[in-house]
């Protein structure tokens, strides 16, 4: 369980404890508490009507009235207040910007997601981001002050302040413009995050890695770059750069950080080219196409087509690479695949677990595609919000309360 009893003072460890416990408890009675946290009767009946009278908690409908009273007299049960608030994760990709509204708990209320020219200036995705906030929020009828916590996820190092170093090319700086400032005031908690750290969080919460203390969740979009988590913790690094792709760019038979989907082009191109694959087969037609779509490629390869099969093992031996560079820095359990492409992206994997033993010393990771899609980062922004509404901003708000009420 988080400690949130630092967050409401000295002498209110009872009632940190009781607020703990309702965040997974759902509806719960005083005996609930005491079983669960050691607290005696008094105590734990204390702390509760204490969190009612700070409306964090709410009373419901006893046993009689729901319809589930037998004999006795029926207990009293409680829950978390639904007036606490909302959580807003934000994944503010290269081409999209994707806004989910959520409570604390468990329930999505609005998710927003456009396409965005990833060309645009600094000053005009700042504008766009905020701009979609309010869309969201609006949307949701949900007002700005009650935004409980706000994360957002960007394509790139973030340091603990929420600030990116600057990139060579700049583009650090346009993917995160300034966000930690710009939205300081829209909650009282808010974090800037890079995605796949982000993307980790959400494979480690509700995905492939499940379970797992030392994974890496590989995000796959323009670019390669690597979550970390060892031994139950997310790696950050003093500018946030733990698995930044850039040391793809000098490894030996991979080159570059450029992601599947773009591997997957360059290798279909490539096979056609040089003649291993027919100009006139099903893959040499999307070759020809103005734009290679690269899941129509691995579509091909799951199918059995053999030329679309010799892209996945081409692309598939470079991803093993990368995963065997990965195994030898971090030795996790598993490396999962994530991004849009994922769903399509087992041909690859059955590749690169055939050429990953090779690859390293160590026990070679299991490789797995993620099951959460193109959401990966929103569900880890929210997921990170709903951690910063549970142990920072919502024990906070109850000691606010407590203090008016003494």
């Amino acid at each position: 369980m988080a400690d949130v009893s630092t967050g409401l003072g000295t002498g209110r460890a009872s009632v940190g404890a009781v607020l703990d416990f309702a965040w997974t408890a759902g509806e719960f009675t005083a005996t609930d508490v005491m079983a669960a946290t050691s607290l005696t009767r008094s105590t734990a009946i204390d702390a509760i009507e204490t969190l009612l009278g700070a409306e964090v908690l709410r009373e419901l409908p006893n046993a009689r009235v729901a319809g589930s009273y037998r004999s006795g007299r029926p207990a009293r049960r409680f829950a978390l207040s639904p007036e606490l608030g909302v959580v807003v994760g934000i994944d503010a990709g290269d081409t999209h910007i994707a806004v989910t509204v959520a409570d604390p708990l468990d329930r999505t209320l609005v998710h927003h997601r456009v396409e965005v020219d990833q060309r645009q200036s600094a000053t005009a995705r700042r504008a766009s981001i905020i701009e979609n906030l309010d869309a969201a929020l609006l949307e949701s009828g949900i007002a700005h002050d009650r935004v409980l916590a706000l994360c957002v996820g960007v394509a790139a190092p973030v340091d603990r302040d929420g600030v990116s170093p600057p990139h060579p090319d700049g583009f650090w700086e346009r993917t995160n413009p300034g966000l930690a400032e710009a939205l300081r005031d829209r909650a009282p908690v808010v974090e800037i995050k890079n995605d796949a750290q982000l993307a980790a969080i959400a494979e480690g919460a509700e995905g492939a890695a499940s379970g797992c203390r030392d994974y890496v969740a590989l995000l796959s979009s323009e670019r390669y770059g690597g979550g970390v988590v060892v031994d139950g913790h997310v790696l950050h690094g003093a500018h946030g750069g733990v698995g930044e792709g850039v040391v793809f760019d000098h490894i030996v038979g991979v080159g570059s950080a450029i992601g599947l989907p773009h591997s997957v082009q360059d290798a279909a191109r490539a096979v056609v080219a040089e003649g291993a694959a027919s100009g006139d087969g099903a893959l040499g037609r999307l070759v020809a196409a103005e734009r290679i779509d690269p899941r129509l490629v691995l579509t091909l390869a799951a199918s059995g087509d053999a030329d679309a099969l010799l892209v996945a093992e081409r692309v598939g031996a470079v991803l093993a690479r990368i995963v065997g560079v990965l195994g030898s820095m971090y030795d996790p359990a598993r490396v999962v695949v994530c991004g849009a492409v994922a769903e399509s992206i087992e041909p690859v994997l059955a590749a690169a677990r055939r050429i990953l033993p090779e690859e390293l010393h160590l026990p070679a990771p299991e490789i797995l595609a993620s099951a959460l899609g193109a959401e990966v980062v929103s569900v880890g922004a929210v997921a990170t919000a709903r951690r910063a509404a549970r142990e920072r901003t919502v024990p906070l708000l109850a000691e606010q309360r407590l203090s008016l009420l003494a």
